[in-house]
């Protein structure tokens, strides 16, 4: 049983580097528009009996990586191969995980439903907004997360005065986990959320005069929300101010915000593509790829994630 690796559109750079780690070669196909701007999608390689990993994150344009997404699990479903792996480094709709009124849906476990009766057998993601949203799911999920390569990364820079500091109090759990793997204090933004992607800050919770503030968030949109906390820390007195956030999603202007603003420096992986017009000098990415080829290994040769899941184990970082 070979391991047979297919990328959708959404980042294909992505799907060669890991295919580069595992001395593969991304399976051909063909994917294109019909004139009224359907889908068609054709894998030219035989698939039947393999161990098939799809790789495509959910990023922009949502609906349409989606969608090319459940077409290329449909038609693997239907070639016959032993099992369908759906690689999504980024999971998109992932924000509307719950009911906040009346008569909103929850898109987050619609999609998990989607990509369920297509025909994928397992999810590999990392940084879910909300890990309860494994939950959602029937099939298997391995869920990553990305602090303890911020925390090597963050380690090479010899800081002093660390406080980490969570975006806000729902993130305040792997905000903690952090700050424990790196010896530091926490601190917290309170926010008000008055609408969607708009929200102001209320108060900062902790110590931060003096100090050296890494704040840390799962994604970044618009930057607004974002923004208003450093510029919160900045007005409480923080001596630096570092973000570092897995997804970069970077809708509007908002790279451009988080560039023009006092943080030194702004921390992602490589999730999902980010446009060059939209990289600035302050902008750093950590590639997650050679971390997904490991996992993509792991489970063809049905070996243990549990190392690949306990990167605290690996991790000796210790701030003055």
């Amino acid at each position: 049983m070979a391991i047979k690796i297919i990328s959708g559109n959404a980042y294909k750079e992505f799907s060669e580097k890991i295919c580069k780690y595992l001395n593969l070669k991304l399976s051909e196909t063909i994917i294109k528009k019909f004139p009224d701007s359907e889908t068609y999608l054709k894998c030219i390689e035989k698939v039947r009996g393999d161990d098939v990993f799809v790789i495509q994150p959910t990023s922009r344009p949502v609906n349409e990586n989606l969608m090319e997404l459940l077409i290329i699990i449909d038609s693997l479903k239907r070639s016959s191969v032993k099992k369908i792996h759906v690689v999504m480094p980024y999971y998109g709709y992932a924000r509307q995980d719950r009911r906040s009124s009346a008569r909103e849906p929850i898109t987050a476990k619609l999609v998990a439903n989607l990509l369920t009766t297509a025909g994928a057998e397992r999810v590999i993601t990392v940084d879910l907004h909300s890990p309860q949203i494994v939950g959602f799911f029937d099939i298997d999920v391995d869920h990553f997360e990305a602090y303890p390569l911020f925390a090597q990364h963050f380690a090479k820079k010899n800081l002093t005065d660390v406080v980490i500091v969570s975006s806000d109090t729902g993130f305040t759990k792997r905000a903690r986990k952090f700050a424990k793997l790196i010896n530091a204090p926490l601190a917290i933004i309170d926010k008000r959320r008055d609408e969607h992607s708009k929200a102001s800050v209320a108060n900062v919770i902790g110590n931060v005069k003096d100090k050296t503030c890494i704040m840390l968030d799962d994604l970044i949109d618009t930057a607004g929300t974002i923004v208003a906390g450093i510029d919160a820390l900045h007005e409480n007195g923080a001596k630096e101010i570092y973000v570092a956030a897995t997804h970069a999603v970077l809708s509007n202007n908002g790279a451009k915000l988080l560039n023009d603003s006092p943080a030194k420096e702004i921390i992602f992986t490589d999730t999902v593509p980010i446009p060059k017009d939209k990289m600035y000098d302050k902008f750093k990415i950590i590639s997650i790829t050679e971390l997904m080829a490991q996992v993509i290994q792991r489970i063809h040769d049905h070996k243990s994630l549990g190392e690949l899941f306990s990167w605290e184990d690996k991790v000796n970082v210790k701030v003055n």
